[in-house]
């Protein structure tokens, strides 16, 4: 693998909703986030998506009138790697922030290991054990591109950032089934208040979210009851199961309110997160005790400058 990354190649950039949902976490274990830091970046696409195009600098001035060709989706079977990649410490007063791509470069700024665990893995951060301090604060830098061309799925974007934690940061993990508190989604008694999406159900959700001063709303095409499920581990208080039975693919919208005690007392305020997900959705999160995944760090070291 080599440790050299070309240069000259930032060609689009494409927005993705990582840095609102990691950055949830990051603020506190209650997930409560009272302001927007998308950054510009706000949209995931199938929980990752890539559509929107950035021509940066010079390259604004020569294509005002034109948006560069879309590369094509990478091969649904293809398992791509690094063919270079570089990891350092994060700038604390950088203000380049989140999950970007530029051509084929992919760019991770200012991440903690635990974000990037948590969104590769598509788990809580309650199903992470035994992960270092360090990891859960310290911030770091990824740059580099895959050895495949083409635009990654979701699949294939969580498998290489997987691939840059086991490589540079040397991580070693199991999984293992434990107890413990989650929410279970189930079906509401008072019946489905989303439509089954019109998409062939090979293609990608394609979901985007805003958060304003503590006001989310979200909307997603195409989306499976897993996917909703894994989408809400970063808005819950504990990891979220999906119990529905429903195998389709469906287009909702939700708004709502991350601080519930706010929600009940101001009344131009959205509901809590389990109040919508009941009235908007027809869905139900109940709290329980369940068998769920643990994701154990076996071994995990920061990465020497490369």
């Amino acid at each position: 693998m080599n440790d050299s990354l070309p240069t000259g190649e930032a060609l689009w950039v494409d927005p993705v909703r990582c840095d609102v949902l990691a950055d949830r976490q990051q603020t506190g274990r209650n997930h409560l986030h009272a302001q927007s830091v998308l950054i510009g970046m706000v949209r995931l696409i199938g929980l990752i998506g890539f559509g929107a195009l950035l021509i940066p600098g010079a390259a604004l001035a020569q294509n005002i009138e034109q948006e560069p060709a879309k590369p094509p989706m990478m091969a649904k079977d293809a398992d791509p790697d690094w063919e270079v990649v570089t990891v350092r410490t994060s700038d604390p007063d950088g203000t380049q922030y989140g999950f970007q791509l530029h051509g084929r470069e992919i760019n991770l700024y200012r991440r903690t290991v635990e974000q990037l665990l948590v969104f590769s893995y598509g788990l809580h951060d309650n199903q992470l054990a035994n992960i270092p301090e360090w990891a859960r604060h310290e911030e770091w830098d990824v740059k580099g591109v895959p050895d495949i061309s083409g635009k990654l799925s979701v699949r294939q974007y969580k498998g290489i950032v997987r691939k840059v934690l086991t490589e540079r940061f040397g991580m070693k993990a199991h999984i293992e089934q434990r107890e413990m508190a989650v929410f279970v989604l189930v079906r509401d008694r008072e019946g489905l208040k989303i439509v089954k999406s019109a998409r062939p159900s090979d293609e990608p959700a394609d979901e985007s979210e805003d958060a304003n001063g503590g006001q989310v709303s979200m909307h997603a095409v195409n989306m499976s009851m897993g996917e909703l499920a894994e989408w809400m581990n970063f808005s819950a208080d504990k990891p979220v199961i999906d119990r529905t039975g429903l195998t389709g693919r469906y287009d909702l919208a939700l708004k709502w309110t991350e601080d519930e005690m706010r929600a009940p007392a101001e009344s131009n305020t959205s509901p809590g997160l389990l109040t919508a997900v009941q009235e908007q959705l027809g869905l139900k999160l109940e709290a329980t005790r369940a068998s769920a995944e643990l994701l154990v760090i076996d071994q995990m070291e920061r990465p020497g400058t490369n």
